[in-house]
């Protein structure tokens, strides 16, 4: 059996930045072995797996030149993820691709609902995401304390991970983890943030780093899904719905977001890297 295959750097406009995704449409849902398997062959922080939904043909709904619904799956190498923003942001770009005349995609996830995407007048993809604002942690777990080279000033929890804030950009971009320590943390993962301050970010609002050896291996270059909890928490804090982020992986990621609500939109481009097909 041959799939066809695409690879796109998503939040980014530069080929090789970015965080890169996998993107297989099937017209039925290959087994849960063989799509972990070819996760893990991709080597890529995910591959997204999509199977047109038909359910709503019989009755003419969303199946319109302009809407097409997909259900959506992610893996990583090591697991299937709940959510991923970078990969729902590389699917849409395939779809919007190879149908113009597409203005909206609904994605059907199990874990997070219906997550609608459209394509904004400058050409960004936005996605409209739950809001997962995260929670004040009032008591540290020492595998986090022990996990990381700078000790927090707060953290922050939501279902996906630990928010560490730190006072500097310094401290976000020179911290050393732990990855055999931090995994004892599972199912969480660990992001690490502070305000942009220097001449360096001084576009941006907030900036991240995001760990994840529980669910991926080390450092993802740019995590979408971590921005529906790093938005409305940094929206609170700066008191401005309208933030620009960066994550400050070696290959970096720029993402637009707004919070609306128990909403966050999260915009951002991407680039083709290739298209093929593999042999299963």
């Amino acid at each position: 059996m041959q799939l066809e295959i695409n690879v796109i750097d998503a939040f980014t406009d530069t080929l090789f930045k970015g965080n890169s995704a996998a993107v297989i449409i099937t017209d039925s849902w290959l087994s849960d072995d063989l799509m972990q398997s070819i996760a893990m062959e991709n080597n890529l922080s995910e591959t997204a797996f999509l199977v047109a939904d038909e359910s709503d043909v019989s009755d003419n709904k969303d199946q319109s030149d302009e809407v097409a619904t997909y259900h959506i799956r992610w893996f990583s190498p090591l697991t299937e993820i709940d959510f991923c923003g970078h990969a729902t942001l590389a699917s849409a770009f395939v779809l919007f691709n190879k149908n113009p005349s597409l203005t909206t995609i609904k994605f059907l996830a199990k874990a997070v609902g219906t997550l609608s995407v459209i394509q904004t007048d400058s050409g960004k993809i936005q996605m409209n995401f739950p809001n997962t604002k995260p929670e004040k942690v009032d008591s540290i777990p020492e595998s986090l304390l022990a996990g990381l080279s700078i000790a927090p000033v707060e953290v922050y929890r939501n279902a996906q991970a630990y928010f560490v804030i730190y006072d500097s950009e310094s401290d976000v971009l020179s911290v050393d983890r732990d990855n055999e320590v931090l995994e004892q943390l599972a199912p969480l993962d660990v992001v690490v943030t502070c305000k942009a301050q220097s001449e360096n970010f001084n576009k941006y609002d907030f900036i991240s780093r995001y760990f994840w050896p529980a669910n991926g291996g080390g450092e993802d270059p740019v995590t979408g899904s971590i921005h529906t909890g790093l938005a409305p928490l940094w929206a609170e804090r700066l008191g401005n719905n309208e933030l620009l982020a960066y994550q400050a992986s070696s290959r970096g990621g720029i993402l637009d977001c707004v919070v609306v609500n128990d909403r966050v939109l999260i915009s951002g481009n991407a680039v083709q890297y290739l298209t093929g097909f593999i042999t299963v």
